[in-house]
């Protein structure tokens, strides 16, 4: 990729700060950190004026892969390996830790390893991987498991001679024949749409650019619907019709979203007599159909748009589920016949409850299963279709995860469900319904053996500042003593309803076996608690998320878990927000951070309608154009608030292709920080000059960041072996 080529060579360049740097190392200073340069900017709204010396940091799409770089370019990636480089030699020392790090990391993972085939449309279908590979193979079988493998995609073969590759959307036509996938080689998350014949091994020449991943397949199997993506926002806005063989440019429009705060997409109904386009923003839903059997047809709306009106739908025989927050904060199940989807002929199945959080339904012939969250956890609930009669699956830690899983056929009568917990490896089972028979399919291997009675997990309560207890998940090895002298890592988001379950993670290991415990602060701006629990931390109640985390950071060093000289907090993109904030806000409180892809630049990215994902995002944030949104995110946009003050140890981390917080966001960041910071302690921004939002592609490769961080936070407690 020519774009690479430069970027590389530019690490060789020798920019003036590189020579400073060398000059300082030889009489004994070491090194010295990167200086951006300033530039004023001015940035003017409500008769506000903000300051930005770093705005010049900001490169297009189409700078970053220009053949040959600009001024302006160069100097942003002078910079960035600037740091790169500052931060090699910062942590240096840790270098053959960090590949220690990795190899412990990357040897706890099966290396030939394939997951639990499920049954869809006459095959079985399952992921595997082979010894030494990054990348998964899809693959199936006709009628048994004993019957003749077909591989239908080895992503290894497909990813030579990308540095970053992703497949996504992979979906099989109904008679079987063809199968859609879509690759990412920017990590843009902009897809290109492709297909294969399967029977023949063909890929065709087909090709639809700038997509989502996922496609919807027609019953005549041969017609695709497929979202269509706005190349400089990012948005997806349009949902096209494709037939095979047809040119991309050729394919028919059938809907147009033009409100810029909603996402959209389509996909195929369980049952397969619909195609079903969604639309979501944060406090809206709107759904259109067309059975499946008629692709030329148009498209009707399930109900008109309604504000603060939250809904979902599940098609089953001759009627729809439907999961809405119409009259019910937390939701309710209700149902309508297909021949009439007004909201006026919907009728209730299950009731709202207020301490109860209805998240998902899934549909069966004889059964709805239900997925509840009360008191934190989560319950499966069945329900007979016929006679009514319901029981709830069991689940025993106190702190755990259980999710609804692949359950692709109507007619079965085994819910496929995965369970795991900080201490318990991720499994997956299959629970007969009519029996109440549960068995194991797989649980995820550690290589080297791990024995979940070596750890402890507890769930606790944190007592914020304005006397709402939050949520706390632990885990540590037996002989963790709560004498406020061992190291603990404290982990938070809390944003867009997300609930950060606790989950086991063989990588994690590294840590705990190392002495650290391990905790996740269940803040709000998630439902852990229920729809209100996330309601209380967006828009003009934010501030609480950043109160929680640090509420819950106290509670934990009060109570002997640590010390303020023991205690690390991470977290990424609106968790790196989190870091930010809290950062701001108590400076000296942790003894290290990690920050990852972090949205730190809120008010700029949120003022500024042209950047990715910005107006989808309005009702989370605010709307700046609205002076009391701008005033209250100006109070805590971290890089807003920087001050003239000691802060503690930092590693920050981004990608120069991340499509969601944008690269300049930290790079800005750390620029200003070192700007103003009184103190020595460690000051390190790490930039992924391939990747995006989510980091390297590839099973292991990734892990190489995660090595770096960690030998980052164990360093700072003395620890390198």
């Amino acid at each position: 990729m020519i774009k690479l080529k430069w970027m590389v060579a530019l690490i060789f360049l020798a920019p003036m700060i590189t020579n400073c740097n060398n000059m300082n190392e030889k009489h004994g200073q070491g090194p010295v950190p990167p200086r951006a340069k300033k530039v004023e900017k001015k940035l003017t709204a409500h008769g506000d004026t903000r300051i930005d010396n770093y705005y010049w940091m900001r490169l297009t799409d189409a700078q970053k892969n220009a053949q040959k770089p600009d001024k302006q370019t160069r100097q942003v990636l002078d910079y960035l390996n600037a740091e790169n480089r500052y931060l090699e030699k910062e942590l240096g020392h840790t270098k053959k830790f960090r590949k220690r790090l990795f190899e412990e990391i990357k040897g706890r993972i099966k290396q030939q390893d394939e997951s639990v085939p499920y049954f869809k449309n006459g095959y079985w279908y399952y992921t595997r991987f082979e010894t030494g590979s990054e990348y998964p193979v899809y693959c199936r079988k006709y009628k048994s498991l004993d019957a003749d493998e077909q591989v239908m995609l080895d992503v290894n073969i497909m990813a030579k001679g990308h540095e970053y590759y992703i497949v996504g959307g992979i979906s099989v036509s109904p008679d079987n024949r063809w199968m859609a996938f879509s690759e990412d080689t920017l990590s843009r998350r902009i897809y290109a749409i492709r297909f294969k014949d399967l029977e023949t091994g063909e890929i065709l020449d087909d090709r639809i650019p700038n997509a989502q991943s996922g496609v919807a397949w027609a019953n005549d199997s041969k017609t695709v619907f497929y979202t269509s993506k706005n190349e400089v926002t990012l948005l997806s806005e349009k949902i096209k019709r494709h037939t095979l063989g047809d040119e991309a440019e050729d394919d028919e429009e059938v809907y147009h979203e033009k409100d810029a705060s909603f996402y959209i997409g389509v996909y195929r109904s369980k049952s397969g007599e619909y195609i079903i386009i969604y639309n979501s923003s944060t406090l809206v839903s709107d759904y259109h159909i067309l059975p499946a059997d008629d692709p030329k047809g148009t498209f009707r709306q399930f109900i008109p748009r309604e504000k603060d009106l939250l809904y979902s739908i599940d098609h089953f025989k001759d009627k729809f589920y439907i999961k809405t927050n119409w009259e019910a904060r937390n939701f309710r199940l209700m149902e309508c016949r297909e021949s009439n989807t007004s909201k006026s002929h919907w009728q209730e199945v299950i009731p709202h409850r207020p301490d109860v959080l209805l998240e998902g339904v899934e549909v069966f012939d004889d059964f709805l299963v239900i997925d509840e969250r009360k008191d934190g956890n989560t319950d499966l609930r069945i329900i007979d279709q016929s006679g009514g009669e319901e029981h709830y699956l069991d689940f025993e830690e106190p702190a755990y995860s259980a999710y609804i899983s692949t359950n692709p056929e109507l007619s079965s009568e085994y819910l496929r469900f995965g369970y795991t917990s900080l201490t318990t490896p991720n499994s997956t089972f299959d629970y007969n319904m009519r029996t109440r028979e549960k068995v194991l399919r797989k649980r995820q291997e550690v290589v080297g053996g791990h024995n979940p009675e070596d750890y402890t997990t507890e769930r606790v309560c944190a007592r914020a500042r304005d006397g709402v207890l939050v949520p706390i998940s632990l885990v540590y090895k037996k002989g963790f003593e709560k004498d406020g002298n061992h190291p603990l890592l404290l982990y938070g988001y809390g944003a867009y309803g997300i609930t950060e379950d606790p989950e086991f993670s063989s990588v994690r290991l590294s840590l705990l076996d190392r002495g650290l415990a391990f905790a996740i602060a269940h803040v709000r701006g998630g439902q852990m608690l229920g729809r209100q629990w996330y309601e209380d931390g967006k828009l003009l109640k934010k501030k609480n998320s950043f109160y929680d985390f640090i509420d819950c950071a106290r509670f934990l060093i009060e109570e002997g878990y640590t010390s303020s000289e023991h205690i690390y907090a991470y977290g990424g993109s609106a968790g790196g927000l989190l870091m930010g904030a809290v950062l701001n806000d108590e400076p000296t409180l942790f003894n290290g951070i990690i920050s990852g892809v972090p949205f730190v630049d809120v008010l700029s990215t949120m003022s500024d309608a042209t950047i990715p994902l910005t107006t989808n995002e309005y009702d989370e944030w605010g709307n700046p154009e609205n002076k009391e949104y701008y005033d209250y995110m100006k109070s805590y946009s971290p890089y807003d608030n920087v001050e003239r003050k000691e802060y503690t140890n930092l590693l920050i981390t981004t990608g120069l292709f991340d499509s969601q917080v944008q690269y300049w966001e930290p790079a800005k960041w750390i620029a200003k920080m070192r700007e103003y910071k009184t103190d020595n302690n460690l000051l390190l921004l790490y930039t992924n000059m391939e990747a995006g939002h989510g980091g390297a592609s590839g099973r292991f490769k990734r892990y190489e960041q995660v090595a770096l961080q960690y030998a980052f936070l164990l360093g700072l407690e003395g620890i390198s072996e």
